[in-house]
């Protein structure tokens, strides 16, 4: 019988390739996480602009909020 030898070198690579992962994991929930609040953001827009009236009324509200 022969005896034979195998190296492998795959962990320095597998390494990476989990920080890799975990990178692609993280962008991913941030990205999901900015998409949820932009479309909060559009939503409350709509809504503000809806109860005052108008878009003009809705600008109109804000500056008198803002200076009384």
């Amino acid at each position: 019988m022969k005896d034979t030898k195998t190296t492998h070198k795959s962990h320095a690579a597998t390494e990476s390739n989990t920080s890799a992962e975990i990178s692609k994991v993280a962008v991913t929930a941030f990205s999901i996480s900015a998409g949820l609040i932009g479309i909060w953001a559009v939503a409350c827009m709509v809504a503000g602009t809806v109860n005052s009236g108008g878009p003009v009324s809705l600008i109109s509200n804000l500056f008198k909020a803002i200076f009384g």
